[in-house]
């Protein structure tokens, strides 16, 4: 005879008995109610209504790619700038460093 692993089972059980018991309370019993009642109309709408919902999940999908794809082209330019902008900074870097440099020397030789 084999054991079966009861957890699941237990789970189901208990989330069953807890979803029994918290609706005991009268104010959970009437949100329920309003919730099952609005699931069960939209539920209804789209098995009356396919081709509708169809054309609404298709213009979301296409808008979604191509979001995405203008995030893919602006990353891919980003890639492309990342080692002019750190070659521009490195320049700025070396300049301002070199004017800070020429600056000390003059101070040095006018105090000689």
């Amino acid at each position: 005879m084999t054991k079966k692993n009861q957890f699941w089972k237990g789970m189901l059980l208990g989330a069953l008995a807890g979803g029994a018991l918290s609706l005991l309370d009268k104010h959970t019993r009437q949100i329920m109610k309003e919730n099952v009642q609005k699931t069960s109309s939209k539920v209804s709408y789209i098995v009356r209504h396919p081709g509708e919902t169809a054309g609404k999940l298709r213009s979301t999908f296409e808008q979604v790619s191509e979001d995405i794809s203008y995030l893919v082209d602006k990353v891919e330019e980003l890639r492309e700038l990342t080692p002019q902008v750190t070659e521009i900074v490195k320049e700025t870097k070396d300049s301002f460093s070199k004017s800070e440099e020429e600056e000390l020397l003059k101070e040095v030789r006018v105090e000689d």
